[in-house]
């Protein structure tokens, strides 16, 4: 007679053959047609083996979803912000068309549906998919504002938004193919209105951080600009009594 199987190690099969099932079901049926009934005879255990793990169809989605993606990494710290931020955003999106060639954007985009009209399940996708990512990139951001590199005065949560937010715009609304290879161009576009000022208003690391005085390996000044006169009017519309406007 076999040995009986230790009832940790069928708790763990029974959990695996759960998430595949979920997940394979959702790729090929679509998500919105999937049932814990369907998920339950893939899997070969009974439905009520699953309500005992999760409350729902969706928070089994979630878990597959989480489990398949596998775990985030820490930002890595070079000493470049832009560099670090690029490279992270890049991985992020490269992992997202990945799972996309797998049908898991189909899949995100039920979960995300659902979760607007649960308020449990987005609570979920919140805090047990969302904040562990999102805290990678902000602690980075945090080093960075600690640094000088970045303003102190934008919450870091926010810029945490401001970069990823394209990310899943094009996700969810498939408003352009997601391209990591435009990932630098992007951050820099972003990171140019974060960069911390220096005394003379200028943004370190761009433009006139990287002009140096010759032999004294100091930033240039800003060229002196005469005040705006009305009637005599002034090369530049948007200057006036030598302050940018868009400053």
């Amino acid at each position: 007679m076999a040995p009986a199987l230790n009832p940790d190690l069928r708790s763990r099969r029974s959990h695996r053959a759960i998430l595949d099932a979920a997940l394979e079901l959702a790729a090929r049926d679509g998500y919105a047609k999937v049932t814990v009934e369907a998920i339950a005879a893939a899997a070969g255990v009974g439905k009520q083996t699953i309500y005992r793990w999760w409350p729902s169809k969706a928070a089994v989605i979630l878990e597959a979803v989480n489990d398949r993606t596998g775990p985030f990494s820490a930002v890595p710290d070079t000493g470049d912000i832009a560099a670090d931020i690029a490279a992270d955003i890049a991985a992020a999106t490269r992992a997202v068309i990945e799972a996309l060639g797998g049908g898991l954007g189909t899949i995100w985009r039920g979960l995300v549906a659902d979760a607007q009209g649960d308020p449990r399940l987005a609570d979920s996708l919140l805090t047990d998919f969302m904040e562990p990512r999102n805290k990678a990139s902000q602690d980075r951001l945090d080093k960075a504002v600690a640094a000088g590199e970045l303003r102190a005065d934008v919450p870091t949560r926010t810029m945490v938004e401001l970069l990823f937010g394209p990310v899943y715009y094009r996700l969810l609304l498939g408003t352009a193919p997601l391209d990591p290879d435009n990932t630098t161009t992007r951050v820099d576009y972003l990171l140019n209105g974060l960069r911390a000022l220096s005394r003379t208003g200028w943004r370190r690391g761009g433009y006139a951080g990287r002009r140096r005085s010759a032999g004294r390996g100091r930033p240039a000044r800003a060229p002196r600009r005469r005040p705006f006169h009305p009637k005599a009017g002034h090369p530049d519309p948007h200057i006036c009594h030598g302050h940018d406007l868009a400053s």
